[in-house]
């Protein structure tokens, strides 16, 4: 049974189901515009997913075919998922920022085998052992979630209003947890009357009680040094500083204090990257200073797959410490190694 949540003012959430994963769901957001509904964000692309999504679209007294747009804060599967199948319902427009459009493009024309060779040969570079890169060598396509996600048809401009009609919503540009993030802030006055500047869609941005995962933009066809986390830290003040009155995030639950949020991460992300130049008073290769980090479990209890997140978001970690000269790269290392400075 889906469940339905309405915030008032024209917005409803429905929580749609992510399979076998510890965050548990995605709250896609039910607007309504003078044209009809708009949604933020639509989910994994799953049956039981796609069912609870129709179902809680029932509940909120519309469905699939009546869906005149999509908004998506993000290119990653949990949130983008379903967009195609909303699409090939109603004739919907798919919304998304340009960076993450292009992520979109490249990943349906890379073929699977590219991107293992490209993983491999990344984590071997980061001091990754052999156990662990062989399997890339010899990986093929699986039919997953990600691989052929659908092609938007318009673009997401920072800074400008969404093509809502009766409504106000604009678009921050929020990169970090990806090139191309967004949140939306709808500027209206709060339907409770709460203090503060509207509402905030938060994605993946802002979310109130875990961190986003903040690891490397990668891309097997684009060698820019990027840095995420920087970025991410960026983002963060600049979301603070719109002070809206309730963050509506893609996960968990609506939260109000935006600005306190921030600091919280803020000095987490502090913190962190405090850590992080302790542990490398010796030199040691990202894979090294991931196995050291502090994670939500032990680190030979970590599957792998979410090692590769892990090392990517020590290698975050370790560019941004790096760019704030507060570490370097031990020349002439193979693999490279950083030490504190």
């Amino acid at each position: 049974m889906a469940q339905v949540h309405d915030h008032g003012g024209g917005v409803r959430s429905v929580r749609v189901p992510i399979p076998d994963n510890p965050l548990g769901h995605t709250l896609v957001y039910v607007v309504e515009t003078d044209r009809g509904p708009v949604l933020v964000d639509t989910g994994w692309d799953d049956p039981a997913s796609w069912d609870t999504l129709a179902e809680g679209l029932t509940a909120c007294g519309t469905d699939a075919g009546e869906i005149h747009g999509v908004v998506i804060t993000h290119h990653h599967p949990d949130h983008h998922g379903l967009s195609g199948q909303v699409r090939e319902a109603s004739g919907a427009w798919i919304a998304m920022h340009a960076a993450d459009s292009a992520i979109v493009r490249r990943t349906r024309e890379t073929r699977a085998e590219r991107w293992f060779t490209y993983m491999a040969a990344k984590l071997a570079a980061a001091g990754a052992p052999e156990e662990h890169t062989a399997p890339l060598r010899t990986a093929r396509r699986r039919e997953l979630p990600g691989f052929s996600p659908a092609l938007p048809d318009r673009e997401i401009v920072p800074g400008e209003l969404l093509d809502l009609p009766g409504r106000r919503l604009r678009a921050i540009w929020t990169p970090g947890h990806t090139p191309g993030h967004v949140c939306l802030h709808l500027e209206e006055e709060h339907p409770s009357r709460l203090p503060g500047h509207g509402r905030l869609f938060s994605g993946d941005h802002l979310l109130p009680e875990i961190t986003p995962h903040i690891g490397l933009y990668e891309d097997p066809d684009d060698a820019t040094v990027t840095d995420p986390l920087g970025d991410y830290l960026d983002s963060l003040e600049r979301v603070g500083r719109l002070a809206p009155a309730e963050v509506l995030p893609a996960h968990q639950h609506v939260f109000t204090d935006a600005s306190a949020r921030v600091r919280e991460l803020l000095a987490h992300h502090e913190d962190r990257l405090n850590g992080l130049r302790s542990l490398l008073a010796r030199p040691l290769t990202p894979w090294q200073l991931a196995e050291r980090m502090e994670w939500n479990r032990p680190w030979d209890q970590i599957p792998y797959g979410s090692r590769n997140i892990a090392v990517s978001e020590a290698e975050a970690h370790l560019r941004r410490l790096v760019k704030l000269g507060r570490a370097e790269a031990v020349t002439g290392s193979d693999p490279v190694t950083y030490v504190a400075v």
